[in-house]
């Protein structure tokens, strides 16, 4: 089977609900608490398409291994073309070139739409992700200590940025 990347579609938000929740529920990888349900899926991918940024899938066999979305970094017009993403990998997914994938599909994007930056808000607590986005050319520019809190601990988050 061949790993396709293409825009989300309402059908993908439970899949894509099945890989986010957990992700809210179990790690500090995302300071959130309140779950992503189908309903909030299909609600995101509308809200992205109508500011002309995008949320895609890597989906195999019917199945969603993956999604990538991104949206403007802050509000404001001088704002317009620096980014911020997100992405996430099921994990049985890991390690196949799907995330690598993914991020091609939003750098590109974002691109197309006039973007300068792309940034990265992540966990200090995720050297994983750290590693990831720095193999993909992604610098830490700032750490801002004790800035977030979940499950009673002060997180650290982590700013990574990329010149498109």
């Amino acid at each position: 089977m061949s790993l396709t990347i293409r825009p989300a579609q309402d059908g993908d938000a439970p899949g894509i609900a099945a890989i986010w929740t957990p992700v809210i529920r179990d790690t500090t990888a995302i300071f959130h608490t309140g779950a992503r349900d189908a309903p909030f899926v299909r609600a995101n991918i509308a809200d992205r398409r109508a500011t002309g940024t995008e949320f895609f899938v890597a989906e195999e066999a019917g199945r969603i291994l993956g999604f990538a979305t991104y949206g403007q970094f802050r509000s404001g017009n001088g704002y317009v073309h620096a980014y911020e993403h997100s992405v996430m990998i099921a994990p049985e997914a890991k390690g196949r070139g799907v995330g690598r994938a993914l991020m091609a599909a939003v750098e590109g994007h974002a691109r197309g739409q006039g973007g300068h930056t792309m940034v990265a808000a992540i966990s200090g607590e995720n050297a994983a992700a750290q590693a990831f986005h720095a193999q993909l050319g992604y610098a830490e520019v700032g750490r801002l200590p004790e800035s977030g809190r979940k499950f009673d601990r002060w997180l650290d988050l982590v700013l990574m940025m990329k010149t498109l």
